[in-house]
């Protein structure tokens, strides 16, 4: 019931933005501000529509955590906003996800196959008015885009993409291989005590010959809510210190994934030859030593290469 419940409103949300008003940049980008802040959030994801012969639903995921969103970047048409996690036990802080929002995006990347994105360009028809999100990995390594446009029927502003890909998510390419894409929508709303993602997923498995075995359907829904009992002070701390670090390896996935063809990663899909060297590095700077340039270029050579011609151009 809550699954239809869902998919009922999404068609709704999608059948509104159809026929939005004007674009409202300014109104968009304050309710994308709107996402920072201090939250504890709950992670929940159940498979509900089975689609592949003989095929048994997975149990249900239930997570969780303490999280702060830090604005990186705000401009005009530009919002970048980074997730810390913080365990309030031990102050352990890690960088979490990150999402980069821009206006009118004339281009994206897309997940096209493992461990490869394509950069191509957003129809107009798509782009016009609307806010292209883009999501990243730990690492700042690409995972998915979405594109649509903010709407605020009865006084709730909500962001709703279009079907878009995306790889696995951690929770399950470290436990299964029975599918190898997920074909998603994502939506996000501002709630009262802070906001949600609703994620509106396919689970799939690309052959190798372009046909598609769907199989199963899955909702996933995260709960931002606001909080005053956590403290975010390491995270703070820690973000503060490795700043200008990670802008520097920011800079670095942008050279490929700011125009086309895209990028390839060499790593396995969990990206922990990347993560790993990385997240060492950040710990160095927060340690007050140096990390050159050029320890940063060894890690990219290794295993980021330029994707191959895009097919789909």
């Amino acid at each position: 019931m809550t699954h239809s419940l869902a998919l009922a409103g999404l068609l709704l949300a999608l059948t509104a933005s159809a026929h939005a008003a004007p674009a409202d940049p300014a109104r968009d980008r304050a309710s994308i501000l709107a996402m920072q802040g201090q939250y504890t959030v709950d992670f929940a994801f159940d498979e509900t529509v089975l689609l592949k012969p003989g095929y048994e639903r997975a149990p249900a995921v239930r997570t969780g955590g303490n999280e702060v969103v830090i604005v990186v970047e705000d401009s005009p048409a530009r919002i970048v906003l980074q997730h810390l996690l913080v365990d309030p036990k031990s102050g352990h802080v890690t960088k979490h996800w990150r999402q980069d929002w821009v206006f009118q995006a004339p281009t994206r990347f897309e997940f096209s196959a493992e461990q490869t994105w394509q950069v191509r360009a957003v129809p107009a028809a798509l782009t016009t008015g609307a806010w292209t999100q883009c999501v990243y990995e730990v690492s700042d390594a690409p995972r998915y885009c979405g594109t649509g446009a903010w709407t605020y029927d009865n006084g709730i502003a909500e962001w709703t993409s279009d079907l878009s890909w995306r790889p696995l998510p951690r929770r399950e390419y470290t436990r299964r291989s029975d599918y190898n894409a997920l074909a998603v929508i994502n939506r996000h709303t501002l709630t009262p005590n802070g906001w949600t993602h609703e994620q509106f997923n396919t689970k799939i498995q690309r052959n190798r010959d372009g046909s598609q075995t769907p199989i199963a359907r899955e909702f996933g829904f995260n709960d931002y809510s606001r909080t005053t009992e956590v403290d975010f002070t390491p995270a703070y701390a820690y973000w503060t210190a490795t700043a200008g670090y990670w802008a520097r390896v920011r800079q670095r996935w942008s050279s490929v994934l700011d125009k086309a063809p895209g990028v390839h990663l060499n790593t396995k899909p969990d990206g922990m030859a990347m993560i790993i060297p990385l997240f060492t590095q950040a710990q160095a700077i927060q340690d007050g030593k140096q990390v050159q340039d050029a320890e940063i270029d060894v890690v990219f050579k290794q295993w980021v290469e330029q994707a191959p011609a895009d097919t789909q151009r």
